[in-house]
């Protein structure tokens, strides 16, 4: 869980953003098979027009799953961000990040509607003010997955890292700790 790397993010999208504070940024796991893709993006799409929030674009979350199992890899998702504006209907940020909850919420059940498995879709975060990195990995393989997290434009004046072992359930990738707001030890 980190800040938005405003000025990373700048560098990388080829879209305008507004200032900082004025646009959320929703990291999204999607399925490897384009089609579910597609559709599933088109609800994200929907429900953030529906939220009254103006869509910038998505981006393409650059990887290197080199180091990852041979049990993992299957599961791996495609992961994408999609940025969207506050939209009129947000007089301040708190605001922008209450109607971003409701939309991520929206869209989750939506795509559960549709009939996708909850492992092919999940949205790690959904935010104006944080960014969260996650997957079915090992906490030393985040910093060598995520090639984001290499980039010297990429600052935040906050990180918070949890691990967890799978004691219960079945390791996936949308079982990855929540860490919307904040960390527990279960």
């Amino acid at each position: 869980l980190i800040q938005i790397p405003d000025a990373f993010f700048r560098a990388v999208v080829d879209f305008e953003l507004p200032p900082a504070g004025q646009y959320g940024v929703g990291h999204v796991f999607l399925p490897q098979e384009e089609k579910a893709r597609i559709e599933m993006e088109a609800i994200v799409n929907r429900h953030l027009k529906k939220g009254g929030q103006k869509l910038l674009g998505w981006l393409d979350v650059p990887v290197d799953n080199g180091d990852l199992g041979e049990s993992v890899l299957p599961s791996e998702p495609v992961v994408r961000q999609v940025f969207a504006a506050c939209g009129g209907n947000c007089p301040d940020q708190d605001t922008f990040e209450r109607r971003l909850f409701a939309t991520r919420k929206g869209m989750d059940n939506s795509i559960r509607e549709a009939g996708y498995e909850k492992t092919a879709y999940y949205v790690t975060s959904m935010s104006s003010r944080t960014v969260t990195y996650k997957g079915m990995l090992l906490a030393a393989q985040v910093g060598s997955y995520y090639l984001d997290l290499k980039d010297e434009r990429f600052e935040s004046a906050l990180a918070l890292v949890h691990q967890r072992f799978s004691t219960n359930t079945f390791p996936s990738w949308d079982l990855a700790h929540p860490f919307r707001m904040i960390a527990h030890n279960g």
